[in-house]
């Protein structure tokens, strides 16, 4: 369930800084597609990870960014001075969705449970008709528009102009580079996870470097037959946690931690659902700039959320270790990936600043500045 993965990523995160529980005031986690049984997963995971019933946690969902508010959230809580020490995180389930019975179908099993006699109870049951088992399936669609985000980036790529083989390309790079990443160690933060019955997880499994000509036989997924988002240049859905520390400077130097980044600056934007569902980053880039001071030449590392293969900045700096296309994006934690791979890249690579960016459904989108931590 959600909260399994989630309390493994909190559980990995006290084994990787030893950090006392008691000294964690807050907990936040995002998601989006909640499990009605752990409906606060970030309660679930927190007591199922070990903290105390006496920390607080909370789920916030904003689509694809709901970890990114995670984050923004510890930051607001710091800032406060409500809390010293946050943990941000996120998490999405996509194996096992759920599958609601028709809204018909709903109502009778409530009457069904609310009946006091059996004739009550045969009188419903025999109301039932055949369309009453038909399921609710869930759908990666916009419930303001009925449109799957697949049509959104199908329109998007023909009103910018983007071929089919420039797509193709871009998630090659994507799966060539988040092999390259994984074959020299930098994605270093994955934690292996046990699935019940089943094998290991110990590294990413979405990453299949293939050939343009393999990626070219594949058909439309959504627009047919003209289309050119496919299975192999659009993010996958797969399941993940993360979960990040975060707390002001002062207090991570008094506990003797050295901090990995500081979070500079952060916005959110929102736009019209139908014709700019997926242009959150082109919005938000610019805002998160000026509001930090910056300017594109003053960003070293770009990290930024590969939903399709649509639209890029500049090629030698952007998601050079790999992105959603190949890693795989659990709507709910991909945003604390896109920070912690930032602040990783910036410290390898010597650069000071980093920007983070993606778009959610709704037509919203989030930027955030990631500066480096002095190494000396």
């Amino acid at each position: 369930m959600p909260h399994d993965l989630a309390r493994t990523a909190l559980q990995g995160l006290l084994t990787r800084t030893n950090i006392p529980k008691a000294d964690v005031d807050y907990i936040v986690f995002g998601t989006v597609i909640q499990e009605v049984k752990t409906s606060n997963v970030a309660r679930e995971a927190s007591l199922g990870a070990g903290f105390s019933d006496k920390t607080p946690s909370h789920t916030v969902t904003m689509a694809c960014i709901s970890s990114n508010q995670a984050m923004t959230t510890a930051v607001g809580l710091i800032a406060s001075g409500q809390c010293e020490t946050v943990i941000a995180g996120g998490v999405e389930f996509m194996s096992d969705v759920p599958i609601r019975h028709s809204r018909k179908m709903r109502k009778t099993l409530l009457s069904l449970n609310r009946a006091k006699t059996i004739g009550q109870r045969l009188s419903l049951l025999g109301k039932i008709r055949p369309d009453y088992f038909a399921p609710e399936l869930p759908a990666v669609a916009e419930f303001s528009t009925s449109e799957s985000m697949g049509h959104s980036a199908d329109r998007l790529a023909a009103a910018f102009g983007i071929s089919r083989a420039e797509q193709d390309e871009f998630a090659l790079r994507s799966h060539t580079l988040a092999k390259k990443a994984e074959n020299e160690k930098l994605l270093k933060d994955v934690i292996p996870f046990k699935v019940p019955g089943r094998h290991t997880v110990t590294k990413d499994n979405g990453i299949r470097p293939s050939s343009i000509e393999d990626m070219a036989r594949l058909k439309p997924a959504f627009i047919k037959p003209h289309g050119t988002i496919t299975a192999a240049n659009a993010s996958f859905l797969t399941d993940g946690a993360s979960a990040v520390l975060m707390m002001s400077e002062e207090k991570a130097l008094a506990m003797g931690y050295k901090p990995l980044a500081y979070l500079r600056d952060f916005v959110y934007v929102s736009q019209d659902p139908k014709d700019q569902l997926l242009l959150g980053p082109t919005y938000a880039t610019p805002k998160v700039l000026e509001k930090a001071g910056l300017t594109l030449e003053d960003i070293h590392v770009f990290e930024f959320h590969e939903a399709f293969a649509v639209g890029v900045p500049k090629m030698e700096k952007f998601n050079c270790w790999g992105g959603s296309l190949s890693l795989g994006h659990p709507f709910g934690a991909t945003g604390c990936r896109l920070v912690t791979t930032a602040a990783h890249r910036l410290m390898k690579e010597g650069g000071q600043y980093a920007l983070v960016a993606a778009c959610a459904a709704g037509g919203q989108g989030h930027g955030m500045i990631v500066e480096t931590y002095p190494q000396k």
